[in-house]
């Protein structure tokens, strides 16, 4: 144990950490911030008083990032603060926001969300030490595998991220874990969140009983058999 803590003193953390919450993903990002405040804040060692350290306890880790639309529905990312040097973790959702064009109102669908993530991408311009993506819902994860003449969305996707400079790419329960093949150089999670969904469930709903008189698993489809 004594090993492992001193360890975890004399790592150095990559870069100052920067966490944008794209807009769809706003109510998470401000949980994570929370948490990681609190956190740090509760940290103490003389290692944090070196200059390898600066920045790692602050009031908040949420760089200012904007994503406005022009009238015509064009959008952009704005950056507007430094972020050179930072470790960068962007969180983006495909929940359908809604922005105006030509007087109308349009829903934003997931790929409007992908091409907001990639204007910010574009706006740090290289300059952060490093860029990871936390992605919960996996853009086109659905479309993983070509089974006739079709098109390879999720594999396109992430090589198209990696190109961009992202390092790491962190996922919920891709559709098919195996689309990482398409980026083997770079980082790839998909975190399985069945324990947490079944914890919710039993601890929200007083009538379900997990026994042989009350319960019973049934397959949604011949593939998840």
């Amino acid at each position: 144990m004594a090993q492992l803590n001193n360890k975890e003193l004399t790592t150095l953390p990559v870069g100052r950490l920067g966490l944008i919450p794209l807009e769809s993903c706003r109510p998470l990002g401000e949980k994570v911030n929370e948490w990681l405040v609190k956190w740090r804040n509760e940290r103490d060692h003389a290692e944090m008083q070196s200059f390898a350290f600066e920045g790692y306890q602050r009031d908040s880790y949420i760089v200012d990032v904007k994503t406005p639309r022009f009238g015509s529905g064009e959008g952009k990312g704005e950056v507007n603060e430094s972020v050179r040097g930072d470790d960068i973790y962007l969180m983006v959702n495909n929940y359908s926001l809604t922005y105006r064009i030509s007087g109308f109102t349009n829903l934003m669908s997931p790929d409007d969300h992908f091409q907001d993530l990639k204007r910010v991408i574009a706006a740090i311009g290289g300059k952060a030490r490093r860029v990871n993506v936390i992605m919960p819902y996996l853009y086109e994860s659905r479309q993983s595998k070509r089974t006739g003449r079709e098109s390879l969305d999720c594999a396109s996707a992430l090589q198209e991220l990696t190109g961009m400079g992202v390092e790491n790419i962190i996922t919920f329960d891709a559709h098919d874990a195996r689309v990482q093949n398409a980026t083997p150089l770079h980082g790839f999670e998909t975190i399985q969140p069945a324990y947490q969904f079944i914890k919710a469930l039993l601890k929200n709903e007083e009538g379900l009983h997990i026994d042989n008189d009350h319960f019973m698993i049934i397959s949604p489809d011949e593939g998840s058999m």
